[in-house]
């Protein structure tokens, strides 16, 4: 009677495919942890993913290395992966048949709200692991960026549009003239506000995430956008608030924009940022690089009027990619679709 294996090993297989994609553009540990807590759809416990992380065969000395730190996070940490899962859970990434921009932003505001409710760390980065060291270290990172690009300034006002829980405002308060973070999420405009509370030239305001329409036109120098993007490209409403980006902004005035969807398509992205900044005016500085250690994300740096800035703009040659708004219900890619990789899906 031939051999039959047991009922397990497709489930190990699927997993084990899960994790190699998850792995596959070599971002770091925590990252990885994070996208199987996002995409992994099993109910499997952190110890029994560790055991399947454990028993790939890695094609190099890198990935042995990575799949050891990933299992050794799931161990010392069970119980912060079942929070992941939770508080990633709290947010849907798909858009309903019918359902207007007005009602994706209105469902997301909620959305947050629980997902804050959870984990303030893992609600604006999953990679954090609900860790606050860990936050603010990529925060920093973040931070040094944009100083590296000139992007702040202490004569400077600038916009940060999905603010979160305030870690930029409270990260960057010594390098611009005034902030103002804004947010649909009232439970973290209210964990930002008691981040803040001693920033005198922080201001925070929870909005409607329609428009811009309560500032005048050139009113910053600079407009940051992190991890809020992909949440307007999913509601519809991206080119509408790039019109506002471009009306607020100061001539010079800069947009930071990291991360412009969870399409999992760098190409696609950068052909609609691209697009959007022709139409808009704008040049783009940086396009879709990837340059931080301890977070995936993908970073556009634009610059509208006669600024001039630190970096030349890219040259890249990126293949044709569909018209903005071609797919309504754009959603995060899961494990296992070989085309585009898996990628944290997080709040700022």
């Amino acid at each position: 009677m031939p051999a039959t294996k047991p009922k397990s090993a497709p489930r190990r297989t699927t997993i084990r495919s899960a994790v190699e994609d998850c792995m596959a553009d070599g971002v770091c540990a925590e990252a990885v942890v994070a996208r199987l807590a996002l995409h992994l759809q099993t109910g499997i416990r952190a110890a029994d993913l560790a055991k399947i992380v454990l028993d790939i065969v890695p094609s190099n000395a890198r990935d042995a290395e990575r799949l050891q730190e990933v299992a050794g996070l799931l161990r010392r940490k069970p119980d912060i992966f079942a929070t992941l899962r939770a508080t990633g859970a709290a947010v849907r990434h798909t858009r309903d048949d019918g359902e207007t921009g007005a009602a994706v932003v209105t469902r997301l505001a909620s959305s947050f709200d629980a997902a804050a409710a959870i984990s303030e760390t893992a609600s604006v980065q999953l990679a954090s692991l609900g860790d606050e060291e860990r936050l603010s270290a990529t925060t920093d990172e973040v931070v040094a960026w944009l100083k590296q690009q000139d992007f702040s300034g202490t004569r400077r006002d600038i916009l940060d549009i999905g603010c979160g829980i305030g870690r930029f405002e409270h990260a960057l308060s010594n390098s611009f003239n005034r902030m103002i973070g804004i947010d649909i999420s009232s439970r973290m405009i209210s964990i930002a506000s008691e981040r803040c509370a001693a920033l005198g030239n922080v201001e925070l305001r929870q909005t409607s995430g329609l428009d811009l329409s309560e500032f005048d036109d050139g009113s910053f120098d600079c407009v940051l956008a992190v991890d809020s993007f992909p949440y307007l490209v999913l509601a519809g409403m991206a080119e509408g608030h790039f019109d506002e980006i471009a009306r607020v902004l100061k001539r010079p005035g800069w947009l930071a924009l990291l991360n412009y969807s969870y399409r999992g398509s760098l190409s696609w992205d950068r052909a609609d940022v691209g697009r959007l900044a022709e139409a808009h005016q704008m040049r783009v500085v940086i396009n879709g690089e990837k340059p931080f250690r301890s977070w995936d994300g993908e970073a556009f740096l634009l610059a509208r009027g006669g600024g001039t800035l630190l970096r030349a703009a890219s040259s890249d040659v990126e293949p044709e990619a569909p018209k903005i708004g071609t797919d309504p219900k754009e959603e995060i890619m899961a494990p296992g679709a070989k085309k585009h990789r898996p990628r944290e899906a997080a709040r700022r």
